[in-house]
């Protein structure tokens, strides 16, 4: 769970999501196709801000936020990317056909970011939900903690530290 490599994020394509458009009969316009391709090239989450900022360079001029916010809006609903919430930043769907069915795994030092798809989780918690009643509207897994490169290099540099004492 490196934070250098490319995310299984990135497997997704603006042709699939041409072609998901279509079958569904939405409109994937030159903007939302451009916001979509600016966030395609970060490694890893972006905030809307900096969205903003690539997006400006991109075009060559300044876009107004709330244009930005609508195409991010739409690309939200189609499952083409998701929200991280508790970083307020955006990065490409591992899952666009299954918008419900991932979690994030997200890595408190090193800001790594895995989305994991949990479709038996999914099951689990639509079952629990209709036993209840409750029709979700909005369905948020994140997991924080530290990725294994991140405990590695803990691990490592607290050796090295027990070796700098032992040696004094």
């Amino acid at each position: 769970m490196s934070g250098s490599g490319p995310s299984p994020a990135y497997t997704l394509s603006i042709e699939s999501v041409e072609r998901i458009c279509a079958e569904r009969g939405v409109r994937f316009t030159p903007l939302r196709r451009t916001v979509l391709e600016v966030l395609l090239k970060f490694d890893g989450p972006v905030g809307a801000y900096e969205l903003l900022r690539a997006l400006g360079h991109r075009l060559g001029r300044p876009l107004a936020p709330p244009t930005a916010y609508r195409a991010l809006n739409f690309l939200l609903e189609q499952g083409f990317i998701s929200r991280i919430e508790t970083r307020n930043a955006f990065v490409p769907s591992t899952h666009p056909q299954d918008r419900y069915a991932g979690a994030f795994f997200l890595c408190n030092s090193c800001g790594a970011t895995v989305e994991l798809e949990l479709a038996g989780l999914a099951d689990v918690l639509a079952e629990r939900a209709a036993s209840l009643g409750f029709q979700v509207g909005r369905r948020v897994i994140e997991l924080q903690g530290t990725c294994a490169d991140c405990r590695d290099a803990a691990a490592i540099s607290k050796r090295q530290g027990r070796m700098r004492v032992g040696r004094a």
